[in-house]
């Protein structure tokens, strides 16, 4: 299954690499910098692929090398970034940065994969057939979720200009820089909801709860920190010209709450098979983000389109309230952030 699905994403991944130098290639004709930045940062797309080895070692408990290897990526990413500002090289140098990270990340994860006995990787025609009919639910959302991820820049460009495409992803770029942490967190959860599922439905439910709190709250506490500190950041690590990126990121940090509640919420929608349900959640939140970016960006600049963003991520959460399939695990996300039946034990762990 893992080789399965690690060789599917390599073709989808170089598909989807030459698609989106073609759409550049039309969409900013006369630009040959952006184009040859766009091919650059497709380049880590294949290697992205071999984090589905991750899947592995949470069956085994064993998530600690999953983060250990993206420890390592992290590391040598970091260390790549500040060689080329020290050296000052151009954003060329810097748009394979993506690249450096997947491949750092992909030689970590193999190695501590095989390290750990695990079985040589092939490919099934019948366990891809399965592995497309299963997760088609989690594919379309997927797509809604690329299509208002990309919106803000797209329109921002297009309404603005370039310079506030580059403050707005320089606030997302600060306010995602430890969000490896909650992914970590996620991940070495997983395998216990699922185990809970099988065994116990309280149990499971107090898991989600907990995971649920766990994420929101280090979120907030998170985003309350960067935005005390979000200026002289900017000014230290930047520079004062890219000042102008203090706003929208002191809104777009308060996105990773409610961004990463939503990857917390996987758990309960595999176990409870409601993945066809997700497509009219991440439908609604393209339309919404299109339609806030729309409205926002022509008056309050990238400011407008963090907000967007931030609103959008909101939606996502409030949606499931109003599908009745779906409506329990709302309910579980509302008590986790009062802290309602979060703390105290299920019988079956008294």
């Amino acid at each position: 299954m893992i080789g399965t699905a690690i060789l599917m994403r390599v073709v989808s991944s170089v598909l989807s690499a030459l698609m989106i130098i073609g759409i550049v290639s039309i969409a900013d004709r006369g630009e040959p910098l952006t184009i040859i930045v766009v091919a650059l940062c497709t380049i880590g797309l294949a290697f992205q692929s071999f984090d589905t080895i991750n899947s592995w070692f949470q069956a085994r408990l064993q998530s600690k090398f999953s983060t250990m290897a993206a420890l390592i990526a992290f590391l040598m990413l970091s260390a790549y970034k500040v060689i080329m500002l020290i050296l000052g090289k151009s954003v060329e140098w810097f748009a394979v940065a993506s690249a450096i990270e997947y491949v750092f990340l992909a030689i970590s994860l193999l190695l501590f994969y095989y390290s750990k006995g695990g079985p040589k990787l092939s490919f099934s025609i019948k366990r891809a057939e399965k592995l497309i009919k299963d997760s088609s639910g989690f594919i379309l959302a997927g797509l809604m979720i690329s299509v208002y991820a990309c919106t803000d820049r797209i329109m921002l460009k297009q309404m603005l200009d370039k310079a506030s495409v580059g403050y707005y992803s320089l606030a997302v770029s600060i306010s995602g820089t430890w969000v490896f942490v909650l992914s970590a967190i996620i991940d070495s959860v997983y395998p216990g909801i699922v185990k809970a599922h099988e065994q116990d439905m309280l149990l499971f439910e107090k898991r989600n709860k907990q995971l649920y709190a766990l994420v929101f709250y280090s979120s907030v506490v998170m985003s309350a920190l960067v935005c005390i500190v979000a200026e002289p950041l900017v000014s230290l690590i930047y520079g004062e010209q890219y000042l102008p990126a203090v706003a929208p990121l002191r809104i777009v940090v308060w996105y990773t709450a409610f961004s990463y509640l939503g990857v917390a919420r996987n758990p309960w929608i595999v176990c409870e098979n409601k993945q066809k349900y997700l497509k009219y959640i991440y439908a609604g939140a393209a339309l919404t983000n299109v339609f806030l970016n729309f409205l926002l960006i022509p008056h309050y600049g990238a400011s407008g389109a963090a907000a967007a963003s931030l609103v959008t991520q909101i939606v996502t959460i409030l949606i499931p309230a109003f599908i009745p399939a779906l409506r329990p695990n709302a309910g579980l996300m509302f008590d986790a952030v009062l802290f309602k039946g979060v703390f105290d034990l299920p019988k079956s762990e008294r």
